[in-house]
């Protein structure tokens, strides 16, 4: 993989070389693939986000919860910086924070996949036995679908995996495209007494979640029509599973098991959410909606845009989500990959490309109009040194230093009161399919009526180098506003060769209410993930500064708007380095 710019130009790869080979669509360096670094880079390594020691990771593959451990394995390439030679790395925690490596659960060793081992899922059946769904590349460049089970369910670390002979379970027929019909979801189980499991595909320019039926979990039926489908391109990554809805049974809980799907009670109070990855676009949407078990349809709620203008996870760079239910503290876990956005050379310099974004806990909203993600409750026990600021008022123009931590790898939550709303600017109707655009043209460093205001992170003394994570309010009449957050890195380094978009989403909020909006930062050497309003919207950026790293790396808070705005409330913590993949 090149840059993140070269992602978004890239349009689906499929048959890349003289040879014909099926590819992801991932930027294909073929004489940089098995050059293994000598030396890992220090600099800008995360500290406490999830990444192996060196090399390439891409897509969080199978997450799951088994006998006390949690258990996630990733695209990995064990040979270079650069997507290749990828295999399914394997990693181990008690607390989603603290993570050992273990042995790779799949590589490439049978026809079925000896081309490749790419993405997919798992499924924990009623009996308690695990087992892995997951896309291979076939002797005829196919795109296949296979099943491993473990090869002894007494080890909680599930070390090594078995791949059964009579492999692949799902095949491509002949209506179905086999260079795009990848990346099986965890299956679920209706109350007919029928496994379900989508995968994704495309014909032309539709993109296609293929929906197949099994009674046994090896001998699986396509059925009659997809689950659903939209002209959006290739969906890969899909995921779909039920969240609870207030006023059911399970509101009080933030995840709902697929299992508890066979009672049909259940089944029919919850509803749905459909998440693709868009091939072409190289970002998420999801809907929420309903789904007729007896049907196998599933309708979006009308409220919720069906298409790429659709509701994100992240409005940044996080892509081939996959979540998994945690049964130890009933709640629904997201997993989401941040690719680098600097150069292929400075990958291969520094030895290693990829991350995974912080596991995130995600629910639906008690109105129903969305999801809401927020880093899962074990973060915080990362959190050291602390520092507050209370009710200071910050004029338009004006920005002040957060002294008293290290600001490289901390945990930021403020809390902004807006004394002037009258001073919002009027929005344009046309703006609300582009936010990114909008955030684009007006940036941090451009003067606003209420905002930009927010923070300044991994900021240089000088403010020569600094990322800003900062709300917009404009006014659509004399009583309704609109919300615009936005990460904007095109100050965050002097280097000119680095992929430096700024990112984007509107808050799903009522700002009248009480003036006030909430804003969660994590700051991570190169990584800056941000949470608006209590998890409403979320973006991650990628960045590389040149002078504010380590101990030169600070934070300010600004206000680059015409109305006075207050910090009624900011806590930062220097946050500690766990344990990360060392070997067991």
């Amino acid at each position: 993989m090149g840059t993140a710019a070269a992602l978004l130009l890239t349009v689906s790869l499929l048959y890349l070389t003289a040879a014909s080979v099926v590819r992801a669509s991932h930027v294909i360096y073929p004489e940089l693939q098995s050059l293994e670094a000598k030396e890992v880079g220090k600099k800008l390594r995360t500290g406490y986000h999830f990444q192996p020691p060196k090399h390439w990771i891409n897509d969080p593959n199978g997450p799951m919860y088994y006998k006390g451990l949690y258990h996630l394995f990733y695209q990995y390439n064990p040979k270079g910086a650069v997507w290749g030679n990828i295999i399914w790395a394997h990693s181990v925690s008690t607390d989603l924070i603290d993570w050992v490596s273990v042995e790779p659960g799949i590589y490439p060793s049978k026809s079925f996949d000896i081309n490749g081992c790419w993405s997919g899922s798992a499924t924990v059946l009623p009996n308690g036995v695990p087992v892995i769904m997951y896309t291979g590349i076939d002797p005829a460049e196919r795109q296949v679908q296979n099943v491993a089970y473990p090869a002894n369910l007494s080890d909680p670390f599930l070390r090594e995996w078995v791949k059964p002979n009579y492999n692949p379970i799902i095949s491509p027929d002949r209506s179905i495209n086999a260079s795009a019909f990848r990346d099986p979801t965890t299956a679920w189980y209706g109350p007919d007494g029928h496994w379900r499991l989508i995968v994704g595909s495309k014909e032309d320019m539709r993109g296609i979640a293929v929906l197949y039926r099994s009674r046994d979990f090896r001998r699986w039926v396509r059925a009659h029509h997809s689950l659903h489908a939209g002209n959006t391109g290739m969906w890969e990554c899909p995921d779909f599973y039920p969240v609870a809805v207030a006023g059911g049974s399970r509101h009080h809980r933030s995840g709902v098991d697929t299992l508890e799907l066979r009672d049909a009670a259940v089944a029919s109070e919850v509803k749905y959410v459909l998440k693709v990855s868009l091939d072409l676009m190289r970002y998420e949407y999801y809907t929420v909606g309903w789904y007729d078990h007896a049907k196998d349809r599933y309708t979006p709620d009308p409220s919720f845009p069906d298409n790429d203008y659709g509701l994100r996870y992240d409005y940044g760079d996080f892509y081939a989500s996959k979540s998994f239910f945690d049964p130890a503290k009933k709640r629904r876990v997201l997993w989401g990959w941040a690719n680098e956005s600097d150069t292929v050379p400075d990958d291969r310099q520094k030895g290693w490309a990829g991350i995974q974004a912080i596991p995130r806990k995600i629910f639906l909203s008690r109105s129903g109009r969305q999801l809401i993600q927020w880093p899962v409750e074990e973060v915080k026990s990362l959190r050291g040194i602390h520092v507050n600021v209370s009710n200071k008022a910050v004029k338009s123009g004006q920005y002040f230093k957060v002294t008293g931590i290290k600001s490289v790898q901390s945990d930021v939550e403020a809390a902004f009161a807006i004394k002037d709303l009258d001073k919002a600017e009027k929005f344009d109707p046309a703006w609300r399919t582009n936010a990114q655009g909008l955030c684009n043209r007006l940036n941090s460093h451009v003067k606003g009526g209420v905002g930009p205001f927010g923070l300044w992170v991994l900021a240089s003394g000088d403010l020569k180098e600094r990322t800003a994570v900062f709300f917009r309010v404009f006014k659509t009449n004399d009583t309704n506003y609109v919300v615009l957050m936005c990460n904007d890195p095109t100050r965050s380094t002097f280097e000119a060769k680095d992929y430096r978009p700024t990112f984007a989403g509107f808050v799903n909020m009522d700002i009248t209410k009480t003036k006030k909006i909430a804003l969660r930062t994590l700051i991570d050497h190169s990584v800056v993930e941000s949470f608006g309003a209590g998890g409403r919207t979320c973006i991650l950026t990628r960045v590389y500064p040149r002078i504010a790293i380590g101990d030169k790396a600070q934070l300010f808070v600004f206000n680059n708007g015409q109305s006075e705005i207050k910090v009624t409330n900011l806590h930062a913590w220097e946050m500690k380095t766990p344990t990360m993949n060392q070997p067991e």
